[in-house]
């Protein structure tokens, strides 16, 4: 049974190795983690299946990591020392890549040993007091148009809500990297435009009407959130939920929202 269902930010700077580096606290979006934290531990859910835009698959294809277990790496950011092990869920991995296979959908299967900062920041907050809760890493497909993520959510969305286990849906997105001069993809008219008109669909329950936004303006954009965000969004299409926004910021040129979807 789906049972939690959110939006996260996964900045390094949020790792207490990265903490004071260019001078960003990101305290709002930590105080927000920390009470989604609270809210996913209430749901006590098993299995987390956490999609993110980072994952290493081919291009035309989604990824579902079916390693027995994960860890996450910093070394290539620079952090050598903190490391967190999580236990996958290999059978609901397999539930998915089965039931999508079925409705047409490319994927590729990996047994890595690491995860990436998509995957891995996420959890370091949401699991500090659900340390039996197992994991799933979904990588997004990298040239698949938003249509196909919508639809590979409602894959997911089937496959939650008939298993016996109570399990938890994540979308790992950073917002616009392109919303000052100061920004990893420098200023785009496009990077405030983008995180104000993705704010008002979710919170405005019209998530169906970003499938109809130019791809051009999303690329422009530099928005590596926006495949796991509305792929999320297709597995919440005929689910009661509440939008619930947590917190926004974007302290250093790149937008990092927090956010639940009550269900």
């Amino acid at each position: 049974m789906l049972v939690f269902a959110a939006i996260t930010p996964h900045s390094p700077l949020l790792i207490p190795a990265f903490e004071g580096k260019e001078d960003v606290q990101l305290e709002k979006t930590k105080e927000a983690m920390r009470q989604l934290e609270k809210d996913l531990y209430i749901s006590k859910a098993e299995t987390i299946i956490i999609l993110s835009p980072h994952g290493q698959c081919l291009d035309g294809a989604f990824g579902v990591n079916l390693n027995t277990t994960c860890q996450t790496n910093y070394a290539a950011l620079g952090d050598l020392a903190t490391k967190h092990t999580y236990a996958i869920d290999a059978v609901t991995g397999t539930t998915i890549k089965e039931h999508a296979q079925k409705q047409g959908f490319e994927m590729q299967m990996t047994t890595q040993d690491t995860v990436d900062h998509g995957i891995g920041v996420p959890l370091q907050f949401l699991t500090e007091h659900l340390k039996k809760a197992q994991v799933v890493p979904v990588s997004v497909c990298g040239i698949a148009d938003s249509k196909t993520h919508f639809n590979f959510g409602y894959v997911l969305k089937e496959v939650a809500m008939n298993s016996h286990k109570p399990i938890a849906l994540i979308a790992s997105a950073d917002l616009s990297h392109a919303l000052t001069t100061d920004s990893p993809a420098g200023f785009k008219k496009e990077g405030p435009l983008f995180d104000e008109k993705i704010q008002e669909a979710l919170q405005g329950g019209n998530s169906s009407g970003m499938l109809s936004w130019e791809p051009a303006f999303v690329e422009a954009a530099s928005a590596c959130g926006f495949k796991p965000i509305i792929t999320l969004m297709g597995a919440l299409q005929r689910v009661n939920y509440t939008f619930k926004l947590l917190s926004y910021e974007a302290p250093h040129g790149v937008g990092y929202m927090v956010a639940e979807c009550v269900l």
